[in-house]
């Protein structure tokens, strides 16, 4: 049974809707009363409503949600953070369907969990507990912490605002991926683990790869950044991998001759 007593916890979800968002703005930029913000946002609603569903036809088995910014710090209160929109999957039957078939229901439910956490957290967002239990399984939050615990286990990493923050500063999916890949970690395991194609895993560590050449040619990260073609945060990330992590002695190899070739 779905224990539904927590008023805090309706609250807490409510608070992650665009329209408190639109409200905390109208607050904060004009310094107006909640009451005058909310008549500033039903007629907006009156006025716009009709436009506001405008948006590109989701995919078959993708569904959009609000969810917090994974880049709000964790002291945050949840009706003040920044949300984003995301789309996440929530059925894909070339998936889900062999993954039933052969494991069973609750192999499928924790596949999908790790999925849709994956992918908020690469549109910039992060979900929560509550989110996926209430907003999106429609099951007890008890079984997903259940869930989240059998996938720790199985070295599965799960993206999620407690797990994220926990961690201190936000690290990108991009360095989570190159953080595996030093330890050692096959393609196919980090692919499994993150849910990114290994395509996509190898254009990360090619990344990865050029930051660690232009910071032994003893560019900035400035210019890492630019010459990369990626953030400075992202490159600031790259270069603190690869001056403290511990990194395998295969890829230690790897890379070493990498930047002797580029000595040739």
């Amino acid at each position: 049974m779905i224990n539904n007593s927590s008023l805090k916890k309706w609250d807490r979800l409510e608070a992650k809707s665009l329209d408190n968002q639109f409200i905390n703005d109208i607050i904060n930029g004009l310094n107006c009363s909640n009451f005058e913000a909310r008549a500033v946002l039903d007629t907006v609603h009156k006025v716009y409503g009709d436009f506001f569903d405008s948006s590109a036809e989701l995919a078959p088995g993708k569904a959009k949600f609000i969810v917090i910014s994974a880049e709000d710090f964790p002291s945050t209160k949840l009706d003040n953070a920044t949300k984003v929109s995301v789309a996440l999957t929530i059925n894909d039957d070339k998936e889900d369907l062999p993954i039933k078939k052969e494991q069973g229901i609750i192999a499928l439910r924790q596949h999908r969990l790790s999925r849709i956490s994956t992918e908020a957290f690469m549109q910039g967002g992060l979900l929560t507990v509550e989110d996926i239990a209430n907003r999106i399984f429609c099951c007890g939050e008890r079984t997903i912490i259940r869930d989240l615990k059998d996938l720790r286990e199985q070295g599965i990493f799960v993206p999620l605002r407690s797990t994220i923050k926990d961690m201190g500063r936000t690290l990108s999916h991009r360095s989570l991926i190159i953080k595996e890949w030093v330890k050692g970690s096959e393609y196919t395991d980090i692919s499994r683990k993150t849910n990114h194609s290994v395509k996509a895993i190898n254009n990360y560590v090619r990344k990865f790869k050029q930051v660690v050449v232009l910071m032994n040619d003893g560019y900035d990260v400035h210019t890492i950044a630019f010459l990369t073609k990626i953030s400075k945060h992202l490159a600031e990330e790259y270069i603190d991998i690869k001056a403290h992590s511990d990194i395998v002695p295969s890829r230690k190899e790897e890379l070493k001759s990498l930047l002797k070739k580029r000595e040739c």
